[in-house]
């Protein structure tokens, strides 16, 4: 049985492109869309698509509940980059938030999505697939770009998908970076581009990049994404490939990121 989507869309939405991307596409097919931003990078792109954006920090969960509420909203969607680093911020958090965080046993990624998801479904909020509203920024399997991976590189890129899926396992991270089937970085709570940065300084040059999703991905939160600012990472650091898990990863941008990869002689792919 399909879902059956509300007109009025709730959109929690952190950093980057990819919310705005959601406002957007859900606009232009009719939905209302109200955004509890818990970032500022992307405010004013939000505001085009959204008839309503409220600013909060990560850790007002009283006020998020109570805007929530207060809009009705029946569905929600978490989009965006919300850097793991709040979470040494404590100062920041209310008294709910202080309660729910006391009740996991370690602040990775899933505990914490999964005990908010949780809390909202308890109160009648249903939290929506990610890729709901954006399923067409998927990546089918292949080469994306001009430039295609010598044998060497499809060798890191091997490694590199096993490590990053063990990785994912234990929910570390979803990134890590190869060079000569040697493991140079694997991403923790800095994020993919500081490990990236990390990586490709090691290797000098000629490092690929490899990103996943979780052996057991809950779409409702963290759908491992890719877009520019990655790409302009891994020139910066002289990183010579990018390779991400195809149906599963979302590029944002595409056709911007395989015009940089095609220029400065990165192999794009997805596997």
């Amino acid at each position: 049985m399909s879902l059956e989507l509300e007109h009025k869309q709730g959109l929690i939405a952190g950093d980057g492109t990819l919310p705005v991307k959601m406002a957007q596409y859900a606009k232009e097919n009719g939905f209302d869309v109200i955004c509890i931003s818990l970032a500022n990078d992307n405010l004013a792109q939000l505001k085009k698509y959204c008839s309503k954006v409220y600013s909060c920090h990560p850790g007002e969960v009283n006020r998020i509940e109570k805007i929530i509420k207060d809009e009705e909203l029946k569905q929600v969607t978490f989009l965006g980059k919300v850097h793991k680093r709040v979470l040494l911020q404590l100062h920041k958090f209310d008294s709910r938030a202080i309660e729910i965080l006391k009740t996991v046993q370690r602040l990775n990624d899933d505990e914490v999505m999964l005990l908010i998801v949780n809390e909202f479904e308890k109160a009648g909020i249903k939290v929506l697939d990610q890729t709901i509203f954006i399923k067409n920024l998927m990546i089918p399997a292949g080469v994306l770009g001009k430039h295609k991976p010598t044998k060497e590189q499809m060798e890191d890129v091997n490694y590199g998908f096993w490590l990053a899926k063990e990785m994912g396992k234990i929910d570390v991270g979803q990134s890590v970076v190869i060079k000569d089937k040697m493991a140079m970085a694997v991403e923790a709570i800095e994020g993919t581009d500081c490990c990236i940065k990390r990586g490709a300084k090691l290797a000098k040059s000629g490092a690929s990049v490899i990103k996943v999703s979780k052996p057991k991905q809950d779409k409702r939160f963290d759908i491992p994404a890719v877009g520019l600012r990655t790409l302009k990472t891994m020139h910066r650091y002289k990183a010579s490939l990018l390779a991400v898990e195809a149906n599963e990863t979302i590029i944002v941008d595409q056709e911007k990121v395989i015009k940089y990869a095609d220029a400065h002689n990165i192999v794009l792919m997805a596997v």
